[in-house]
């Protein structure tokens, strides 16, 4: 009988109901939780994510997550929405080397405000920047995701700082492949103050071909449209947009060439001659050639409206160092020098050209959220800037839903990485933010932050509080000593 037993042991082991499977072992869980899906703008309730390193490994119901997981650390996520971290896609870091310290303050602001990722669009300590970008990768320097152009591509003795000049064709090669090889840039920024028109072309077909995205401001002597097909990935500010819609684009461009007219002239007919049916054909155009659009409205409409706000009384101006702050100085005194009808003028351009949002977006044109928050933009603040953007880009037209994706999505895909950002799934990046509102009923929520998940560690609201006091101190003792001289 023994003998039988052991000889149907095997068997019997077989058809056994199996042992329950132990939990499997996160770093984080965050239970509870409303998920926003961005991409389908909806919320999905009662939601649990598993964060290991810095990777999110499961996501479903709060009660499956529960009976198959578990971890150090619980968030308790009732009544809270989870959204993929938020990415700053145009910044700037500058004002020379004396002015590198204040700049890498800076860093800490954008991970307080829920920004996990940054875009710096080139300024002119490009070297320092590529240096911090490595230095966040490796865990060295506490920051966002740090992407960069590195220097810029400019003409001859150009306006800009920080750039690498070019008079030929060959001097476009030569600076592609230092920024593709040595810099190892994540895309390249071209702009037009010296730059001969027929080498931004050039510059951006070499690009392209050199499989580099490119993104810039467009010589007023060439049309959006010539920019378009030489291949540009992402135009920088709305105002060249704007341009597109002009009837007769093409002749102001050809008598800016000719020098038969100059650029205040010719923005004004570009202005008069803006028409809604030739600017959505250009728009149409933009999204069927793969163009994203950064508007950095904020920026343009703080400048603006200068007259009715001068910020002295900003409280975050705490948080800019007096070294920065006095980079604001260049735009404050332009802005002071006009008259009243300058004045009426630009306030009247600035809602002409923010009236393009909405065109875009029905177009399907990817608009992508960034500020151009740094040196010399005055007032426009590192990290809190980029909440006023996507909130004025919801005044200006926008969805909240459509404004969340600039800010969550875009990013990721203008760079070819929704495979890993922008969406809360296996195999996502753990960038997360945990806000206490429903950012699809208002987009101010983004503001609302309880805690910010970087690279899978965790930031409660404790940690953010103490990044944000941190800084006000540094600003503080810096103040000190300027006023010491």
């Amino acid at each position: 009988m023994k003998q039988l037993l052991f000889a149907l042991a095997p068997i019997l082991l077989a058809f056994a109901p199996p042992a329950l499977a132990a939990p499997k072992q996160g770093d984080v869980i965050i239970r509870h939780v409303s998920i926003v899906d961005v991409e389908a703008a909806k919320t999905i309730a009662e939601q649990a994510v598993v964060l290991k390193g810095e990777d999110i490994v499961a996501v479903g119901s709060d009660s499956a997550i529960a009976k198959d997981w578990r971890a150090d650390r619980i968030i308790e996520g009732e009544g809270r929405y989870l959204i993929p971290g938020l990415w700053d896609m145009h910044v700037h870091f500058g004002g020379g080397p004396e002015l590198i310290e204040e700049n890498r303050a800076l860093l800490p602001l954008y991970v307080a405000n829920g920004i996990t990722t940054i875009r710096d669009a080139s300024g002119d300590l490009p070297d320092q920047v590529l240096a911090w970008r490595g230095e966040i990768a490796g865990g060295k320097l506490f920051g966002p995701r740090l992407l960069t152009s590195g220097a810029k591509i400019e003409g001859i003795a150009p306006v800009w700082k920080g750039t690498i000049e070019v008079g030929s064709e060959a001097d476009v090669d030569a600076a592609l492949d230092r920024l593709k090889n040595r810099d190892k840039v994540d895309f390249v920024k071209i702009t037009d103050s010296t730059l001969k028109p027929e080498l931004f072309l050039y510059a951006l077909r070499r690009a392209k071909a050199l499989g580099l995205r490119t993104s810039g401001h467009i010589p007023m002597a060439l049309t959006v449209d010539q920019a378009v097909d030489a291949g540009i990935s992402s135009i920088e500010h709305l105002d060249y947009a704007y341009n597109a819609g002009a009837k007769d684009e093409a002749a102001i461009a050809a008598d800016f060439a000719a020098k038969r007219i100059d650029r205040a002239e010719a923005n004004r007919r570009l202005d008069a001659g803006f028409d809604r049916d030739t600017a959505m054909a250009a728009y149409r155009r933009f999204a069927a050639k793969g163009v994203f659009v950064t508007p950095t409205l904020n920026g343009s409409r703080i400048i603006a409206y200068l007259d009715r706000d001068d910020h002295s009384t900003d409280e975050r101006l705490a948080y800019i160092g007096p070294k920065l702050r006095k980079t604001y100085d260049w735009r404050i005194e332009r802005a002071a020098k006009a008259d009243a009808a300058a004045i009426a003028a630009r306030h009247k351009q600035i809602e002409d050209v923010a009236a393009i949002l909405p065109m875009l977006a029905e177009a399907g044109v990817p608009i992508i959220a960034g500020t151009d928050a740094g040196f010399l933009n005055s007032f426009n603040y590192p990290g809190f800037g980029l909440h006023d953007e996507i909130e004025l880009f919801v005044e200006k037209g926008l969805t909240p839903a459509q404004a969340l994706a600039s800010a969550t999505r875009a990013g990721p895909a203008w760079f070819g990485q929704l495979d890993r950002y922008g969406a809360i799934l296996p195999g996502m990046a753990a960038d997360l933010v945990l806000l206490t509102k429903n950012p699809l009923e208002d987009i101010a929520a983004t503001r609302a932050i309880d805690t910010v998940v970087l690279r899978g560690v965790v930031q409660d609201r404790a940690a953010l509080d103490k990044m944000l006091a941190d800084t006000r101190a540094k600003v503080a003792a810096w103040n000190a000593e300027t006023a010491a001289r």
